[in-house]
Order: C-alpha cells, then structure tokens, then sequence
C-alpha cells in the first residue's frame, strides 16, 4: 500500500473542523444528543462494473460487498469488487482472465461538517487494483438538502494518473407503498487528464502522442426500489444506464479509442443491493 502521506495532511484539517463545531455545540443552550457510532453492511450483485462510464467487467457477475462506519461526521468505508469471470472489455484487461476475481479493494475515509440544508465532505479514498496499478484520490463535496438534493464533487488524483473528475448528481425518492419508495437518480461527469499517461491517440503518430484527454466524460440514469425487510435491513433492485456525454468520450480513431482507457458507450447494468444498517 502507498503512503497516507496525503491522509495525515486531509485529516489535520478535518479535526480543525471537528474541534471548531464541537466548540459551537457547548455554546448551545439545549443539551447535545448523545453521540452514537452507525453504519451500515451491504452486499450488492450486478450484471456488470462501471466506473465514471469506464466497463469494468462484461458477461459476469460482480459481487460488491461494503462495510461503512460512522461517528460524530467522520466515517471510513470498505468497498470490494469479485468478478465471477474476468473478461476483457474496452477498458479492462483482467489480472486472472476466464477466473473469478477478487480484484478491487477501495478504502475511503472522510468527514461531513453540515450547516443547516448544507453539508460538505472531504475525503481520501485509496484504490486497490488488481487489474492497473493502485491510486489515490483526495475529493471535496457540497451537497444541499432539497428536493433533488443536488451534490457537485470533485476529485484529484494525487498518485498514478493524475487528474481531476467532477461529478454532479441529483437524487429523490418517491414514497410508492408504506415504506417502500421509488428512488431516481442521474449524474454527470467531466474528467481533465493532467499527466502523459492521458495522451490521446493521434493518427499522424499512430500512437497515444496527443494532446491529454478532457472532456465532458460520462452520464448515468438511474431508478431503483428499497424495499425495508425489517427496521435495519432493506433489499434494493436497481437498474442503471451509462451513456457518454461528448464525442470525445465516445470518440474512434483509426479503430483504436482516442480516450487512452478506452471509448465509453452505452451500457445497462442491473442488479440487487441488500443492506443492514445500525
């Protein structure tokens, strides 16, 4: 694993942040709730692995499981990728092709200081790949909480592949029967390649010699149900659809893909989540 030289620094600042509110709540007349550590235990199956619109995986099944605990707003979560059968796409190469594959192991770490409607988030999050060489990102977020609930993020690669994605989401749910509700969600992303490795491809050279890769990236719709089981357990089917948001993310040249990780097209996934929380 890298260092978490960039964690101690993300984390200085977030404790600041940490003590300044814990100074405002003293002030309060009311007394504070106590504080509880939550979080939750999924496990999700899907069709297929997308990530920022890139095909992860095709013709399988991935299973996704994820633990996240939480306490006074900082929370650190574990997310895992197994690939029942590993299969090349336009943007994998498999580490054990034809072979189940336990091949991702993510670690997020982050704190949430809310105001009022408004919360915003900075993290570090370390990318274990089996299948490309392992990352780190540092990200900042602002989400507010109407309907919609719109939530721009941004994320810095600060270690392989340098470069900054930008994400914009909206979500909303629909209460449909009792608890059971109706949940849509849709986002967008522009990604700005900064190091060499995000060359495009050019056909004067017939290689990856172009200007780096940037441009309005991928997009993704998406509706699912939660359905609550009992009062900490709820299942989730879900089905998404990921589509590129320029030529450029899309983009052909010479029957290579001018994007350096591969031509993003339009996908379906499907899939189910079920998730204990406490």
């Amino acid at each position: 694993m890298r260092s978490f030289r960039y964690l101690v620094v993300v984390f200085a600042l977030l404790l600041s942040f940490s003590v300044v509110k814990a100074e405002e709540v003293k002030k309060e007349d009311s007394k504070p709730e106590e504080d509880k550590v939550t979080g939750s235990v999924s496990l999700g199956a899907y069709s297929r692995y997308i990530f920022r619109g890139y095909e992860l995986s095709s013709g399988s099944v991935v299973l996704q499981p994820s633990v996240t605990v939480s306490y006074k707003g900082f929370s650190v979560n574990y997310w895992g990728n197994i690939d029942s059968r590993e299969r090349q796409t336009q943007s994998f190469v498999p580490d054990r092709p034809g072979q189940k594959s336990f091949n991702e192991s993510d670690l997020t770490l982050s704190y949430t200081y809310a105001i009022d409607k408004l919360s915003l988030t900075a993290g570090y999050i370390y990318y274990g790949t089996k299948y490309a060489d392992e990352t780190e990102e540092v990200f900042l977020s602002a989400s507010y909480d109407i309907i919609s609930k719109p939530t721009l993020t941004i994320y810095r690669d600060i270690s392989t592949y340098p470069g900054t994605y930008i994400n914009l989401s909206f979500s909303h749910s629909f209460e449909v029967y009792k608890d059971i509700t109706l949940d849509l969600a849709a986002s967008f992303g522009y990604f700005k390649g900064d190091d060499s490795y995000w060359r495009t491809y050019d056909s004067a050279s017939g290689d990856y010699t172009g200007k780096k890769y940037s441009a309005f990236h991928d997009g993704k719709l998406q509706a699912g149900l939660t359905i609550p089981v009992t009062k900490n357990l709820t299942i989730q089917p879900v089905v998404q659809y990921w589509f590129p948001l320029s030529n450029k993310a899309k983009r052909i040249v010479d029957g290579n893909p001018y994007n350096p990780n591969g031509h993003l097209d339009d996908t379906w996934v499907a899939g189910l989540g079920i998730t204990f929380s406490f």
